[in-house]
């Protein structure tokens, strides 16, 4: 072998969109607009909800944590990604690769829980409005919430650490952003315990939090089905219509990023509406679609 073979690799290329240069104006202003739209959309939700003393409950609390760690993963990938529309080496350090994996495991596993936590929040407030205030107290959304970032935290850290056992002297170059799959394939280290963690810590995770969001929904349609009144039906259906559209947007586009990655494939599009597109449609879902958050924002504004 040549001394270059042997060397190890610090440093890492993002190639997305090097096909597109001719278009990295247009793309840098699209997705700096997304970028823009998510923050101002999710920050000035975690605003308006903590601000607002109406709103310290767990439907508008649990939503305001959801939006807080779509803000932390926009951040983690978004800015570099511009930087790299202009940028000629597009290099990206180990420790940089690393903290961004970090930042995106972390709000990627508050998702998990998050949602489903609000789940089994609206099924209580459906199935048993008026004893809902009394079970739902705010002591235990702050242990929920608290809960969630400690597990999310753990698991980011435990895949970080086994990260950093790895060396990489193959090709450096990543497709779009830094993910644990990618960087696996990198790896000249052989990646079984990294995997094996994926299998005895993440799966559970996914496992138990999708569980959770079904048997939550068929108790909740079940409950609705049961109701006489249409007027009840439809307060049920639209306490819980936001929530299951936040859902479905993260698990379609959850399934639509992890299919190309089992099949080796590069779907630099999947990965960025995952990431990217999928912050923006949440936050413009808890937005617009809440009645409370929506007569809040025209009561500040006639204010103003």
């Amino acid at each position: 072998m040549t001394e270059d073979n042997h060397s190890l690799t610090t440093d890492f290329i993002l190639i997305e969109f090097m096909d597109h240069l001719v278009l990295k104006t247009l793309l840098f202003v699209v997705f700096f607009a997304i970028y823009l739209i998510t923050m101002v959309g999710n920050l000035g939700l975690v605003v308006l909800i903590f601000m607002e003393l109406h709103l310290h409950t767990t439907i508008y609390i649990l939503p305001g944590n959801l939006a807080l760690m779509d803000s932390c993963c926009s951040c983690a990938i978004t800015p570099k990604m511009l930087d790299n529309f202009f940028s000629e080496d597009r290099m990206i350090s180990l420790y940089e690769c690393t903290r961004q994996f970090y930042f995106l495991c972390l709000a990627e596993t508050a998702d998990y829980f998050l949602l489903a936590a609000m789940a089994y929040d609206h099924y209580l407030a459906i199935y048993s409005p008026l004893q809902y205030h009394t079970m739902m107290l705010k002591k235990l959304y702050i242990q929920m919430t608290a809960g969630t970032l400690i597990a999310s935290n753990l698991h980011s850290m435990i895949h970080v650490v086994l990260l950093l056992r790895l060396t990489f002297s193959r090709s450096n170059q990543i497709d779009h952003f830094c993910d644990i799959l990618p960087l696996y394939r990198l790896s000249c280290t052989d990646p079984f315990i990294n995997e094996l963690i994926i299998y005895i810590f993440s799966m559970p995770i996914q496992i138990f939090t999708i569980v959770t969001v079904l048997i939550s929904y068929l108790c909740i349609l079940f409950t609705v089905f049961r109701m006489k009144s249409k007027e009840g039906r439809g307060k049920a259906f639209s306490t819980c219509e936001s929530h299951f559209l936040s859902v479905s947007v993260f698990y379609i586009c959850l399934l639509m990023y992890i299919q190309p990655f089992e099949e080796g494939d590069k779907d630099i599009p999947v990965a960025n509406f995952h990431i990217i597109v999928s912050p923006l449609l949440k936050s413009l879902i808890y937005s617009l679609r809440h009645k409370e958050v929506i007569s809040v924002l025209k009561k500040n504004h006639k204010e103003l």
